[in-house]
């Protein structure tokens, strides 16, 4: 996404009022939110109006964002969000894309090149100048890209007390911290989100995809999500959808509107909203 951002209109709270796209996250200042004693949790998603934040692809299963969900006013903001985190909790699935050349490596503040302004920003507000990146796994199959050691970032690898006790210590032996954050083989999100905190970590950005997202909101410690809505139906047999689990109960689990934002003209015309919701953690707090 290479294209300027434009204006939008906020909706809520009222009265409707015009505001430029670039800033509108960096004024939440989710790094001052909270402290390593609880840490602020947020996540963020695309979907369709039918839910899809992915379709799979039949001969991998594999699941892609669709580009026509994409936008880059959508991108600027996830990169606000990315600019705010002491630290990126991503999955082995986004390192082997990574890897194999599927997807583009955005773990680094300011690359690509339209967030420079962000890696500045950072420093400006006493961020280190990258965040920690946590990758997620339980079959520990992956490789680490190396733009994480170019650019200085903490690696930690999260996963369940059940992992590959071979792939563990493989991966301890390459100087990796390893954190064991859940009963079985997976990483569960409450423990992560505790151990986190007690390695002085303030604000975590979940881009670890549904099943991440699903634990923490089941475990109470999800504080916000982002939610980018593209005005587009898409359809489609095989998808994902923000949560992978069981259903959440009768009532499922409660998130307050705090602030909605549409923009008419993304991504080709259908237009976008952009909501935020508080989750469990900060409705408890």
């Amino acid at each position: 996404m290479t294209a300027a951002c434009g204006r939008m209109v906020r909706l809520f709270p009222a009265p409707p009022e015009e505001v430029a796209v670039e800033g509108t996250w960096l004024a939440d200042r989710l790094h001052e939110q909270s402290g390593p004693e609880r840490p602020f949790v947020y996540a963020s998603f695309v979907c369709s109006l039918d839910g899809r934040i992915a379709l799979r692809d039949p001969a991998t299963g594999t699941g892609r964002l669709p580009a026509v969900l994409a936008s880059a006013s959508d991108f600027r903001l996830l990169l606000e969000l990315q600019a705010q985190a002491d630290c990126v909790i991503t999955h082995a699935g986004y390192m082997r894309d990574i890897a194999a050349g599927r997807l583009d490596d955005i773990l680094q503040v300011g690359r690509p090149e339209p967030g420079a302004d962000l890696a500045r920003w950072r420093l400006e507000n006493g961020l280190s100048a990258q965040p920690a990146v946590v990758i997620a796994s339980a079959s520990l199959d992956f490789t680490v890209p190396s733009s994480l050691a170019r650019n200085g970032q903490r690696v930690i690898v999260a996963t369940g007390h059940g992992a590959p006790a071979d792939r563990l210590e493989a991966l301890r032996r390459q100087g990796h911290e390893v954190i064991e954050a859940g009963d079985g083989s997976s990483v569960e999100g409450g423990p992560l989100v505790r151990a986190l905190g007690l390695r002085g970590f303030r604000s975590l950005y979940l881009l670890a995809g549904p099943r991440l997202f699903d634990t923490a909101l089941r475990d109470g410690v999800l504080s916000r999500l982002y939610l980018t809505t593209t005005h587009r139906l898409l359809g489609g047999e095989a998808f994902d959808t923000m949560l992978a689990g069981p259903a959440l109960g009768d009532a499922g689990v409660r998130l307050r509107l705090s602030s909605l934002h549409y923009d008419p003209m993304v991504p080709d015309g259908p237009g976008q909203c952009f909501t935020r919701l508080e989750g469990p953690a900060a409705t408890a707090s």
